[in-house]
């Protein structure tokens, strides 16, 4: 296994006040027990494992002792490590898994959380909830999403000059499911999907999961490359675009580039989904237009997450009546319809959207505003634009791998997202995506262990990866800012690991 990969799969693994190969082994014991790293499969080395999460070399060694200490792996002479046990029969594994779901399923105690950009709970929440008119909701399954919500996103879209009937809409339980969904009605495996490069990481897990084949399209300062695309789009069975506020990089598609790309795929009959989920949160400037008021074909998805909260879970699919009515019935078989008091909530959310919609972009331009000066002030070296809408900052870090900076950044109370998650084809290495919804004092905080940890971040040095001074002092003394920490490992080979049980459970 590539040591890349391996760094993906150990997500969190250095969180904590265990000694670091400690929780290394512990985190590679899950994986082996669970099945991810495969049976005799073969390890990284201890060198590349320790390049790639920034820690010594020793430190990779003592972990693989451990495991081998616990029968889980064996070092074979002139071959490397591999892995012992079998996985467990009768149970599957996500092969691809983005880190920003696993930083979801894994929270960590005082861990300041940059890989998930999601607003706060609204404080208007529970007064929106008491006034939930549900009336008469018959049984209580409804897929294409109950009367009165329809009626309300249709009434939305009207209102951006989109006259929309309710028939059009699709309910669904947030965005992530509605381009599942659209996921499973347009493509087959071996189908080619056309994304920008870099794009919304669900998106890709779910175009993967269908066994697709991404093509990815290169983006410009204003967003996908038109020539880029139409490089491409023959041979698509879907395009899937962030143009509004784009995901990650904050780019708008031009109003002149937005009408070649409808003209382009209505031309050769590929669908095109729009995604707007951003599209309402405006800072500077106009709101943008949307793809389908340039032309028909285009399929819009749009959600309640990033606006109000993500726990209503409450997303849409704008499409043709054939369209949405296929959508529809895969809908029904996913899950018999979105949760109907959730619709309800999401019908008074609708009633208050102009003011919540206010409030929200308000807080996000002064706490943008607040990071980017922050930012520029304590790593002036970091490279980014300040975007005119969405949540996000995407950031240039200079001359080094985004990744294992990620992973170092934990150590200091940071989970960060690494360029190469948001990318289609492994690009992007040297970039993080920074969001600013967190309340304004976590923004600062999170800054000033970001700045800590750059000017501890051991760098590249010849022939391999170098400590620096303040880093080997954290390995071998504990860390005093955060988390406190010590590596209680051996010189090497020639001094065994036997550490207590009680490391691992």
């Amino acid at each position: 296994m590539h040591a890349g990969r391996l760094a993906e799969l150990l997500g969190r693994w250095s969180s904590g006040n265990e000694a670091l190969y400690l929780k290394l082994a512990a985190r590679l014991e899950a994986l082996i027990e669970r099945g991810e790293i495969p049976a005799d499969g073969r390890l990284p080395t201890e060198r590349a494992l320790a390049a790639e999460l920034a820690v010594s070399r020793n430190t990779a060694v003592a972990a693989y002792d451990v495991l081998r200490d616990h029968g889980l792996v064996e070092r074979r002479r002139g071959s490397g490590t591999f892995v012992r046990r079998p996985p467990r029969p009768g149970r599957g594994v996500v092969a691809e898994f983005n880190p920003m779901f696993l930083h979801l399923l894994d929270p960590v105690p005082d861990l300041i959380d940059l890989t998930c950009a999601a607003p706060p709970q609204p404080a208007c929440l529970p007064e929106v909830v008491a006034e939930a008119a549900l009336g008469d909701l018959g049984i209580g399954y409804h897929p294409s999403g109950i009367p009165a919500l329809r009626q309300a996103i249709a009434g939305f879209y009207a209102a951006q000059g989109l006259p929309t009937d309710p028939g059009q809409i699709v309910v669904t339980s947030g965005a992530q499911q509605a381009i599942s969904l659209l996921a499973q009605l347009f493509l087959r495996p071996g189908d080619a999907v056309a994304v920008e490069e870099l794009t919304y990481p669900g998106a890709l897990d779910a175009f993967r999961g269908s066994g697709a084949r991404i093509l990815g399209v290169p983006l410009t300062a204003d967003g996908v490359s038109v020539p880029g695309l139409a490089e491409v789009v023959a041979g698509a069975k879907l395009v899937y675009l962030v143009p509004a506020f784009q995901n990650p990089t904050g780019s708008v598609l031009p109003s002149h580039a937005a009408r070649r790309v409808v003209a382009l795929c209505e031309s050769h009959g590929v669908p095109l989904v729009d995604d707007q989920v951003l599209a309402g949160l405006t800072l500077d400037g106009p709101r943008p237009t949307p793809l389908a008021r340039h032309g028909g074909g285009v399929i819009s998805v749009g959600s309640l997450s990033k606006l109000i909260w993500g726990g209503v879970r409450i997303g849409w699919v704008r499409a043709d009546p054939r369209t949405a009515a296929d959508l529809a019935r895969l809908k029904a078989v996913a899950d018999l319809g979105t949760d109907v008091v959730a619709q309800a909530v999401g019908v008074a959310l609708f009633a208050r959207l102009d003011r919540l919609r206010a409030e929200r972009q308000c807080e996000l331009r002064e706490r943008r505003d607040q990071v980017v000066r922050d930012l520029r002030a304590a790593l002036p070296s970091w490279e980014f634009r300040t975007p005119p809408g969405g949540q996000t900052l995407w950031i240039r870090l200079p001359g080094v791998d985004s990744r294992r900076f990620a992973q170092f950044a934990l150590r200091y109370g940071v989970a960060l997202l690494e360029g190469t998650s948001l990318a289609a084809h492994e690009s992007s290495s040297e970039h993080i995506r920074v969001p600013f919804t967190l309340p304004r004092e976590a923004l600062s905080e999170a800054v000033r262990r970001l700045r800590q940890a750059w000017e501890d971040y051991p760098r590249a040095n010849g022939a391999g990866l170098a400590l620096s001074g303040a880093a080997v002092a954290d390995e071998c003394d504990g860390h005093a800012t955060f988390p406190a920490e010590r590596d209680d490992e051996p010189a090497g080979r020639g001094s065994p690991v036997r550490p207590g049980r009680e490391h691992l459970r």
